[in-house]
């Protein structure tokens, strides 16, 4: 339950239409609520009552949440209609940014800004609609600020996107692909401009000819394309970034000539989840669906080195024996004990062709390897860049192939070794 102020409830008995208004808020903001469900609610406010505060609470959320990755947007619908008296204010500044006077400007906190729209829907001045153009006019469209729109959507933190943004960004990831360089093997393949000559095809060729040696076969190296292995954390802290990486990932796993050999996807948080085979089905939604129903641990805590030891002991000799890449995916605050997860972390290392650390944190600039996990894990990567926006995976696209890229990972390892912070 959020930390706000106490519940004041009005004294008109107008309850039965402010939690149908309610309702409406939260399936504005995503969440799949229909009369059925008011009914419940409001039967279940007048069981319980409301004259206690974590009692009402508790009574909207269990008719309205189902899932998991609800319960933030529903603390924050709830926090903003039912108890904040200058919720109106606060939503006028999430949404209007250049009205000045209302709160000091500060960055919105997670689902604040969906939970601002879905109460602010019809609430704001619309501009009356123009006049029917007459026939022959001409239109002049500006593409100037879409073109705006498009570049501020790249840069924003997927935490603090809207319904509709997140929507956009999704849509805009499905297109994004992750290119990726052959690996040389130390197989042959006959070829006529090959560099090598290929002494035991020449022989059989001689042999089937009376051994009269006429022409000396040629060879060359094969090209054989790695297996991307991704490790997403789904605890509480990761849960907004997460969901939105994984549309990415469906999309790598589906993309025709990407040049993965296979993806394979594994959510953790206080346990390991194979969802590799949910990714490869076509439909994103109904993929994403099965995946997060396997996985029982959404938005719960974090275990990071018990669920690599898992993944070192029990996947990594299924999926990591062609020269994996492997993309790391979390904020590395974990509990632990430091010396188990550097421990697995260096297995992971050894174990991959590259190790790619994703840390949403890394958008801050006063950024600094304080928490324990963060040191424990930050030595035995290869690159560490940043995973919290459409702009920071177009630049993994471009550098997943770049073996010399280390991301800020020298920069934080010298504030490491000199202590500093």
């Amino acid at each position: 339950m959020p930390d706000t102020p106490p519940l004041s409830l009005p004294d008109d008995p107008k309850l039965v239409r402010n939690i149908t208004h309610f309702a409406r808020a939260l399936r504005k903001a995503g969440l799949p609520i229909g009369p059925g469900r008011v009914l419940d609610a409001v039967q279940a406010v007048a069981a319980a009552g409301f004259t206690s505060r974590e009692d009402f609470y508790w009574a909207l959320h269990a008719c309205f949440v189902t899932k998991p990755e609800q319960r933030m947007v529903f603390a924050q619908v709830f926090r903003l209609f039912w108890r904040d008296p200058r919720y109106l204010e606060q939503m006028m500044a999430a949404m209007l940014p250049a009205i000045r006077g209302v709160q000091e400007e500060r960055a919105a906190k997670p689902a604040e800004k969906r939970a601002a729209e879905a109460l602010l829907d019809g609430m704001l001045d619309q501009p009356d609609a123009p006049a029917e153009e007459p026939e022959g006019t001409e239109i002049d469209i500006d593409a100037a600020r879409t073109a705006s729109a498009e570049e501020r959507l790249k840069t924003l933190d997927f935490e603090q996107m809207s319904t509709e943004e997140v929507a956009a960004a999704k849509r805009t990831l499905a297109q994004l692909q992750l290119p990726v360089t052959p690996i040389q093997s130390r197989r042959l393949m006959a070829s006529p401009q090959g560099r090598r000559a290929d002494w035991r095809r020449t022989l059989r060729k001689a042999a089937r000819q009376g051994g009269d040696l006429q022409t000396i076969a040629r060879a060359k190296r094969r090209f054989r394309w790695p297996n991307l292995v991704v490790l997403c954390d789904i605890s509480g802290s990761m849960s907004q970034y997460s969901r939105i990486i994984l549309h990415f990932l469906h999309a790598a796993a589906n993309a025709k000539g990407a040049g993965w050999a296979r993806v394979h996807g594994f959510t953790f948080g206080t346990r390991l989840t194979n969802i590799t085979r949910h990714l490869h089905q076509r439909d994103v939604d109904a993929a994403l669906a099965a995946a997060g129903a396997e996985a029982q641990d959404w938005e719960g805590g974090t275990r990071i080195g018990g669920c690599l030891h898992a993944f070192n002991r029990d996947w990594s000799r299924r999926v990591m024996g062609q020269g994996a890449v492997v993309l790391l995916i979390t904020d590395g605050l974990d509990r632990g004990d430091p010396a188990v997860l550097a421990r697995e972390m260096q297995r992971l290392q050894l174990s991959s062709r590259r190790l790619i650390w994703l840390n949403p944190l890394l958008r801050w600039d006063g950024f600094a390897p304080k928490a324990q996990g963060i040191r424990a894990m930050l030595p035995y990567t290869d690159s560490f860049r940043a995973g919290h926006s459409i702009a920071s995976l177009e630049e993994l696209a471009q550098v997943i192939s770049s073996p010399s890229d280390t991301g800020e990972k020298a920069r934080l390892m010298a504030l490491l070794r000199s202590g500093g912070n």
